[in-house]
């Protein structure tokens, strides 16, 4: 009977024409601001895997170890993405003041 290991430390990868340079799920476009946000949300990691199909158990698990070890940089990258959404918010009320 053969084992297959895997090394946990590539499951989380970077690439800067992916995602912004994001951390992600590696082999796939997921990042683990995605996860983290759903987990936020009060989702246990099994019901994550069942959101995306196509994720293991232990990916998640990886997105949300690489969360705990490095918070300060996924809560900025959050943080960015929430004052981004903002911005463009106001900018269409302020277009729709503007057209009325």
């Amino acid at each position: 009977m053969s084992l297959t290991t895997v090394d946990i430390g590539t499951l989380i990868v970077r690439s800067p024409e992916i995602r912004q340079g994001q951390p992600r799920v590696a082999g796939t476009g997921v990042t683990v601001r995605r996860i983290v946000g759903w987990y936020k949300l009060g989702l246990e990691p099994e019901e994550i895997v069942r959101r995306i199909g196509h994720l293991s158990l232990a990916q998640v698990h990886a997105a949300l170890a690489y969360y705990h070890a490095n918070q300060a940089e996924i809560e900025a990258i959050i943080a960015a993405e929430e004052k981004l959404a903002a911005d463009l918010d106001q900018k269409q009320r302020w277009q729709r003041q503007d057209a009325a």
